[in-house]
């Protein structure tokens, strides 16, 4: 095997235009297009209202925190530590809402520029329009792998946290 040979990297394959018609796209291949565009646009415009209301919400939370102590002195273990824990959740489900909605606003971006870029190559017919559509379908796909392979990472350090925490509680 030779050094600069990668035995993890992708598999590679060139890309080429199909045989017959390099430099066109088929009826159906456009039908398609045009079907898809009006779907992407809409989910990116939930998406954008989804958004909305997380942050909508987070704000509402952060501002409500300290009004959350009073959701904790019901539980008489934690009595002297209402004011700190209910301030505390409060802002830590606005921050986390927050956080979520400036995640999901990418994907929601990108979704919806695919969609209106399909839209406009189907209008005018310029390349560079179908071009930064699939530019956008691209990131959006890349963001995607991302999250998930951030997530992926995130998930055996919340579990393994979550038994440490469980045992020290058992024992304590």
């Amino acid at each position: 095997m030779a050094d600069d040979v990668n035995p993890y990297q992708s598999p590679q394959t060139p890309v080429s235009p199909a045989a017959g018609n390099p430099d066109r796209l088929t009826q159906t291949m456009l039908r398609y297009l045009k079907e898809a565009s009006p779907w992407l646009r809409f989910m990116g415009i939930v998406g954008f209202v989804i958004c909305g209301s997380l942050t909508l919400g987070g704000l509402v939370s952060l501002i409500s925190a300290p009004v959350m102590s009073s959701f904790w002195d019901d539980v008489e273990t934690l009595s002297e530590y209402t004011d700190v824990l209910g301030t505390a959740f409060g802002a830590a489900m606005g921050l986390y809402f927050i956080g979520i909605a400036a995640l999901y606003f990418f994907p929601s971006l990108f979704q919806y520029r695919f969609g209106s870029r399909i839209r406009s190559y189907l209008q005018s017919g310029a390349e560079q329009e179908l071009e930064t559509a699939f530019k956008n379908n691209k990131s959006l796909w890349k963001f995607n792998g991302i999250v998930l392979i951030v997530s992926l990472a995130i998930i055996p350090v919340i579990a393994i946290g979550s038994i440490i925490v469980a045992v020290a509680m058992a024992l304590g």
